[in-house]
């Protein structure tokens, strides 16, 4: 009877301790994700064909998708430990990393903006034009603020030299309105500007022009959050790797613009944005989107504007990514027969 009792009691902590198992790693597997802009910008697309196309739930990790304000305010929730991970723009996180030694790492990236600066009325021509007047942003330090610095720059103007006015995502519908008659754009906002004002707006410039090479959007984490769940980032990544392959197919462009929805694009809006940010490579296939030449460039350009302050030590490459994890991610796509 002794050797039956201790028997039943070893395989009754055994199986307790399978299940704590279990439940730890079905916990590992939860991810809080922010995205930028409410709406979310169009870039936010991927990560919306992944959930609806169940490729989250394929590689067995459990996203939840949460808009913010910005992808600078998705970065400070990343910062205070409120979510795990955010798509934010690049040179915020350069400059998070910098000035503030913030120990955010990346892994994943878009490597190619969109950046437009322009105007409803064709007397803001060039850069120097816009001196002095109001220009339509998301946020103070947000992404489209630094990207109009950079723009800007080249004729030596400076943020105080304009007026930004914080409008999150809805720099189009201000202009629209009225309200203003610059703003800093993505290229979806465009079509929906210029359908109704009924013409075409001006371009001033683009961040193409100013910085071919540069930087867009990075997936970024805590380093400490990392080492605990890298798996379910691991996990996530694939998914992000077998997303990108399908919004790549010209088959499947009807139902990524259905998908797109939530950014508030109608499916023919989107489907025409589609058709120009694949021709970009928005987002990258088969490869990280981490190249060392385009990061370095943002690192570069911040200690140029300002971005980063004087004194402060630049984020090194090596501390700023990671490859590692989307390698791992790559190699779990190919043992599961994905592309």
């Amino acid at each position: 009877m002794t050797k039956k009792f201790w028997l039943a009691a070893a395989l009754a902590l055994a199986a307790a301790n399978l299940a704590l198992a279990q439940s730890a790693a079905a916990e590992d597997a939860k991810i809080a994700f922010g995205l930028p802009g409410i709406p979310p910008v169009f870039g936010t697309v991927l990560q919306y064909t992944a959930r609806e196309e169940g490729l989250f739930k394929k590689y067995g990790v459990d996203v939840t998708l949460r808009p913010f304000d910005s992808g600078a305010a998705a970065a400070r929730a990343v910062q205070s430990g409120n979510i795990d991970i955010s798509l934010s723009p690049t040179p915020v996180i350069v400059n998070m990393t910098s000035n503030a030694g913030v120990d955010l790492v990346t892994i994943w990236g878009m490597e190619n903006t969109d950046w437009v600066l322009a105007a409803t009325d064709e007397k803001y021509k060039a850069c120097a034009d816009v001196k002095g007047q109001g220009i339509g942003v998301d946020s103070i330090n947000g992404a489209r603020s630094v990207a109009l610095r950079e723009m800007i720059a080249p004729c030596g103007l400076k943020a105080g030299d304009v007026q930004e006015v914080a409008l999150g995502t809805n720099v189009h519908a201000a202009m629209v309105a009225g309200q203003l008659k610059v703003g800093v754009l993505h290229i979806d906002d465009i079509p929906v500007i210029e359908e109704q004002i009924k013409r075409k707006l001006v371009y001033i410039t683009t961040m193409k022009q100013v910085n071919p090479v540069n930087h867009y959007l990075v997936l970024v984490v805590l380093r400490e959050a990392l080492a605990k769940k890298r798996d379910a980032f691991v996990r996530l990544l694939a998914a992000h790797v077998e997303a990108a392959s399908f919004i790549k197919d010209p088959k499947n462009a009807d139902r990524v613009a259905a998908i797109a929805a939530p950014t508030g694009r109608t499916p023919s809006v989107a489907k025409a944005a589609l058709a120009k940010y694949l021709e970009m490579d928005f987002w990258p296939v088969g490869h990280d989107g981490l190249a060392k030449k385009n990061l370095d460039a943002v690192v570069e350009i911040q200690k140029k504007t300002g971005g980063i302050r004087e004194g402060k030590t630049p984020v090194a490459y090596d501390k700023l990514a990671d490859p590692s994890v989307f390698r791992d991610a790559m190699a779990m796509v190919k043992a599961r027969g994905g592309k």
